[in-house]
């Protein structure tokens, strides 16, 4: 039998249904809605677990928390997402999964400040770093599972789904904050309104596990490809590097549009209610834009789509800061956070086809899984806290666009070096 005849057949085994790819995605939309909720309400968790005379010093020890979970992801990846290429997709996930759900049942059990003094922030360190863990094993066996389930030629639709869902979280966590944020008054929502999100999370992860359960395995290895080779994976690094340098930027404006609740009530001393409708506004519009995004991909090849995108950020970037430090209003925030999640809907999908597509099957979970943590351990975790920063040192509300400029212009010099790089022959 031929080598066509092998994938063809490889193909066919590995196709599943639909509802099973529904079931990835509900349980990957929960993961991230318990791990983004920290973002959405650091400041009332910063005055909670890290009290201080300045209020901006307790924002930025509450950011220094959120970014501790970054700083997992990449130990996460190097132990979890391996695990995808020899144990398989589903067992992997699931273990991601429940470790996730007991980290946000601690943080949302953990006594403030006042109560039980130093152990509170510890406590909340401890459990960040298992959220982290968790998630930085989780990418690499979901977006094997979604590419391997796809139709040929929709690569770029089906790792959408993975984005999309993340989105949807986002959306939810936005929408449970408005609903806090007018609902309570600030006493209220300082006192324990910030833990409903992470109760909730908790609350759901039984029926998320249950629908992992149902998943069917997507990992067919024959031959050599049974057991994944160190010494096979390191042919792999420079593209790795290459994929490392475009997730940094596509991590830079993924968390630059989570920062914008924090950027609203901190930078430019907006209401909460305010901030968490644009919170809305980003996940409503990266719901669609990233399966737009996929769609592009695939019809014009995903090198061209993240050229254009790329280009589109760094030359928008400055003029959209300038237009919402200027007006400060509702209209001009929501604005800026829908043209955010727009490109940013329409840039990442292609970078994580792109680079699935590159790795051959039996490597794929662990690679992909490592290169991603590392990145968005790197620049997710310290985006926000160095934005607060640099806006601080500079004592300019527009540093968030220079920042983002800079990890776009790092983006794009990635592009142009993956042009030469082959596409994997296995599927």
């Amino acid at each position: 039998m031929n080598e066509r005849d092998t994938t063809a057949r490889e193909m066919r085994r590995t196709r599943v249904p639909i509802r099973h790819v529904a079931a990835i995605l509900a349980g990957n939309a929960l993961e991230f809605f318990d791990f983004i909720s920290y973002a959405f309400f650091a400041v009332y968790i910063g005055k909670a677990f890290f009290p201080a005379a300045d209020g901006s010093t307790s924002l930025l020890l509450s950011l220094a928390t959120f970014g501790v979970g970054f700083l997992a992801r990449p130990i996460g990846g190097l132990v979890i997402a391996p695990l995808g290429d020899r144990i398989g997709r589903k067992p992997t996930m699931i273990l991601s999964f429940s470790l996730m759900g007991g980290a946000s049942l601690g943080i949302a059990l953990t006594p403030p400040y006042a109560a039980i003094g130093i152990a509170a922030p510890a406590l909340v360190i401890v459990f960040r770093l298992l959220q982290g863990f968790a998630v930085g094993g989780e990418v690499g066996p979901t977006t094997s599972f979604l590419i391997e389930s796809a139709p040929e030629k929709r690569r770029g639709l089906f790792a959408s789904f993975f984005l999309a869902t993340a989105d949807f979280a986002v959306l939810v966590a936005g929408l449970i904050g408005v609903l806090l944020a007018s609902t309570l008054d600030a006493e209220a929502l300082q006192a324990w309104g910030w833990r409903v999100p992470f109760f909730i999370g908790a609350a759901i992860v039984p029926f998320g596990l249950a629908l992992r359960r149902t998943l069917p395995e997507t990992l067919i290895a024959h031959g050599e490809e049974a057991t994944p080779h160190p010494a096979r994976a390191r042919a792999y690094l420079g593209l790795a590097a290459i994929a490392a340098m475009l997730f940094a930027s596509t991590t830079v404006l993924t968390y630059m549009r989570h920062y914008m609740t924090t950027y609203a009530i901190n930078t430019l001393m907006m209401p909460a209610s305010l901030a968490f409708g644009a919170t809305l506004t980003t996940g409503l519009v990266s719901i669609f834009s990233n399966p737009f995004g996929g769609h592009l991909s695939d019809r014009f090849g995903p090198r061209r789509m993240m050229a254009l995108t790329g280009l589109l950020v760094l030359a928008l970037a400055y003029p959209l800061f300038l237009v919402l430090t200027h007006l400060r209003t509702g209209e001009a925030l929501v604005f800026v956070a829908a043209a955010m999640a727009l490109l940013g809907g329409i840039f990442t999908p292609p970078a994580i086809a792109w680079f699935a597509g590159a790795v051959p099957k039996h490597m794929r979970s662990g690679i992909v899984g490592i290169t991603y943590a590392f990145a968005v351990g790197i620049f997710g975790g310290t985006t926000q806290l160095a934005v607060t920063w640099l806006i601080g040192a500079l004592e300019d509300p527009l540093a968030p666009a220079y920042y983002l400029m800079a990890a776009m212009a790092l983006g794009l010099f990635a592009i142009a070096l993956a042009g030469r790089v082959p596409k994997a022959r296995s599927r």
